[in-house]
């Protein structure tokens, strides 16, 4: 959307523009947007490119008999089909080689897209973070393309599924690398780009694809956006003219040209299931559409400077929730400058901030370690309520290392969040763990085996479950069929259904899904994942 996109320009309704609407007719005669293939699991996709219209081939003629004449059968010219040389296949794309993040890389081959595409449409933006953190992996690592691929109908599923995360950087980065993007991730590009303001890069890019066809509102906006108001207000006469653009698109794009139209007409009502490319028109207009009951992706919007600092909180919070965006992105909008308000978020904010300001103090300073004392349990109770305790701890945790209190309930916190972080197995070395609720049940699944009985009595909450699935050798009966078919990429999506139902409360579920991500190479998910079960879904 960038900083600003209206500029003074042309009235859409100059006279003058009559006159030259017929040049720009025959580029506009491609008309609108087809309807995509398959509907897409993202279903708030703006109508923005199609393919332009394929040519057919038509079979050989038939060999013509002696003395045939040659007739003609239509006076229409000959179909031909240019069919390109290369076929790139997108479903192999990745930002990262299988081997890098320890799996292998015929994941995805034994299974068909169509059997992999429904496993990707899940909601994952309330899933365990271990979890999510997987996911993210699996999306974006380059695997062998699936059995029979057509080419990239798994990558447009694995894009649509970062964006139902909210995780845009990632979608675009995946969109670039590939070569000659098709229309169906042209599109989740575009949106990607306008969510986070960086459209005048796939508009220039469309610019220069002749074989797609951006669909008149798309246009309208790439052209207004580039700073060409004039040939924007020509295209819109055009599709009046050609009558395809709806009643309400045309009064929408009419505001979008022409200030005086915006500011001499009432608001327009808001859609009802707004598309990006509606979200940046409207807040062009000056009439934005608030965030906050728009799906997660939309939040990227509000994390511009251009917003003020409660919808920046609110946004970083929403898409730290979902794994979307890292610890450090949400840290740095919570500590922008000191809030001047009590309630939600500010008494969040301040905590978050008084811990961070006792974790700056001097080493040397002698009262750091009990102003962390101090300041750490509000700043837990607060990452807590706000579903953030993951990220809190994969930034905070490394910041405690040197963190010796002589009060109990602060240095068994600090064990307890250090668990959650990303050097778990250190915490559970921490001879300290021992003094820990349930502190040898943390150490064994931290270290990825089952506690031993005498430690399990008493456990609480889903331990039980957790050390079953840690006990078990080999892979879970359920997952088995999967994996000895050669399908384990399936298989591992399977487990990650599985052990989110267990997240739900299904113990059994827990206790399989333990077992098949550790069976399936997804060790360190499963440990993590162990962990936030019994932390966070223990209340401790």
């Amino acid at each position: 959307m960038g900083d600003a996109i209206r500029r003074d320009h042309p009235s859409a309704a100059h006279p003058a523009r009559r006159a030259l609407a017929a040049g720009v007719m025959a580029l506009c005669l491609a008309g609108p947007a087809s309807a995509e293939g398959p509907l897409s699991a993202i279903d708030w996709l703006s109508d923005s490119v199609t393919e332009a219209a394929t040519r057919r081939t038509t079979p050989p003629p038939r060999p013509r008999q002696q003395d045939e004449e040659a007739v003609a059968r239509s006076a229409l010219p000959e179909i031909v089909t240019v069919t390109p040389l290369e076929h790139e296949v997108a479903d192999a794309v990745g930002l990262r080689p299988a081997a890098a993040v320890g799996l292998p890389g015929d994941l995805w081959s034994g299974s068909g897209s169509a059997d992999l595409r429904p496993l990707l449409a899940r909601d994952m933006s309330r899933a365990l973070p271990a979890l999510q953190d997987l996911w993210q992996t699996l999306l974006t690592t380059e695997f062998e393309p699936p059995a029979g691929s057509d080419g990239d109908s798994l990558f447009v599923a694995r894009l649509d599924a970062l964006l139902a995360l909210g995780a845009l950087d990632p979608a675009q980065d995946m969109a670039a690398r590939v070569h000659r993007p098709g229309a169906a991730i042209m599109r989740r590009w575009f949106d990607a780009a306008i969510l986070t303001g960086r459209e005048n890069g796939v508009c220039d890019k469309l610019r220069r694809r002749p074989d797609l066809t951006p669909t008149y509102s798309a246009r309208i906006f790439c052209l207004a956006r580039g700073g060409d108001w004039r040939a924007a207000a020509l295209t819109l006469e055009t599709a009046e003219a050609l009558s395809v653009v709806s009643t309400a698109e045309d009064a929408l794009l009419a505001r979008f040209l022409d200030a005086e139209i915006a500011s001499d007409q009432l608001a327009l009502p808001p859609p009802r299931h707004p598309s990006p490319l509606d979200f940046a028109i409207y807040e062009a207009i000056g009439e934005p559409i608030p965030t906050s009951t728009l799906p997660v992706a939309f939040a990227h919007a509000d994390l511009r400077p251009i917003a003020g600092w409660k919808a920046r909180v609110a946004a970083a919070e929403r898409l730290a929730r979902s794994g979307a965006i890292p610890p450090e992105r949400l840290f740095s909008v919570w500590t922008e400058r000191r809030p001047a308000a009590s309630g939600s978020p500010w008494d969040r904010v301040f905590a978050v901030q008084g811990l961070i300001d006792a974790l700056d103090l001097d080493p040397e300073n002698a009262e750091r370690t009990a102003r962390i004392a101090e300041a750490l349990p509000d700043a837990w109770a607060a990452a807590l309520d706000a579903d953030l305790a993951v990220p809190f701890a994969d930034l905070i945790a490394p910041r405690l290392p040197d963190f010796d209190s002589d009060v109990p309930d602060a240095q068994q916190l600090a064990l307890r969040i250090a668990l959650l972080s990303d050097d778990y197995e250190a915490a559970a070395a921490d001879p300290g763990i021992a003094d820990l609720p349930q502190g040898p049940v943390l150490a064994a699944f931290a270290e990825g085996r089952a506690p031993d009985a005498d430690a399990l009595k008493g456990a609480t909450g889903p331990a039980a479950s957790i050390a079953q699935g840690f006990a078990v050798e080999g892979m879970p009966d359920r997952f088995q069929p999967l994996a000895a078919d050669g399908r384990r990429g399936e298989a591992l999506l399977r487990a990650i259904d599985t052990m989110e139902a267990g997240h739900a409360g299904d113990q059994i579920a827990i206790r399989d899904g333990i077992a098949g991500l550790r069976a399936l190479g997804a060790e360190n998910t499963a440990r993590r994942a162990a962990l936030e079960l019994m932390i966070l879904g223990t209340g401790q």
